[in-house]
């Protein structure tokens, strides 16, 4: 069975053709979609990209979420397909309601590039469960609206829910309440983080490790484990 993987461009993507190339490179399918578009092409699940969709303009991802394909996402979503947002992807699924909270500038107010250490908190979901909980993992981060919010009822909700996927280890870069980095859905199926796991797949062009330089794959368990939730096996 080949695994076929949507990823959505959307005006002002940056990360489109990389999340393309890990989908790729992990084993499956990419499939180019458009955000003006309201086929999903029978995709077997779907990456909304990092960038900066609509220049940012009113809210990072806030114009993006009410593109007509995201109306598409939604039911797709509803109907159990595994979707992950990465950088201004999550930032268009909270401001599509499809995880909760919001995402803010960072705390110090300025963009931020680094190779991000993050502990695996849910290991269940379509997108991790290639991880064991509590791994710690090494994934580039590049963001200036990093910071993530919620109210404390909803903070208290997620946290007893289980619903954070990813928290920042080492370091809070951006301010992030309880150090944040990515969230699941009650289902499991729908995944949004900060940090950039498309940037981390091939050997030479990943994070640093002990081993060696630029030679970080920890990424590629994100794709993996989704393609193995589509099949019905483990990752």
């Amino acid at each position: 069975m080949t695994v076929r993987i949507g990823v959505i461009t959307f005006p002002g993507s940056l990360d489109d053709r990389d999340a393309q190339r890990a989908i790729r490179v992990a084993g499956a399918e990419p499939v180019a979609l458009w955000h003006g578009s309201h086929d999903l092409d029978g995709v077997d699940a779907l990456v909304l990209p990092g960038g900066f969709s609509y220049g940012d303009y009113l809210r990072a991802g806030a114009i993006a979420a009410l593109a007509p394909i995201m109306a598409d996402v939604k039911d797709a979503a509803a109907a159990g397909v595994p979707v992950l947002g990465i950088c201004n992807g999550f930032q268009m699924l909270v401001e599509a309601h499809l995880l909760p909270g919001g995402l803010i500038r960072n705390a110090h107010q300025q963009f931020i590039r680094r190779d991000q250490k993050l502990r695996v908190e849910n290991a269940s979901t379509a997108w991790t469960s290639g991880f064991e909980a509590g791994q710690e993992i090494v994934v580039p981060l590049k963001n200036a609206d990093g910071g993530y919010i919620a109210d404390a009822e909803t903070l208290a909700r997620i946290e007893g829910e289980g619903l954070v996927a990813f928290r920042y280890a080492g370091i809070n870069p951006n301010g992030s309440l309880n150090d944040i980095a990515g969230l699941t859905n009650e289902r499991g199926n729908v995944v949004g983080l900060m940090p950039h796991p498309e940037h981390a797949v091939e050997p030479g062009f990943g994070p640093d490790t002990s081993e060696a330089m630029r030679s970080g794959v920890d990424g590629l368990a994100f794709f993996r484990s989704a393609i193995a939730a589509v099949v019905g096996v483990a990752a």
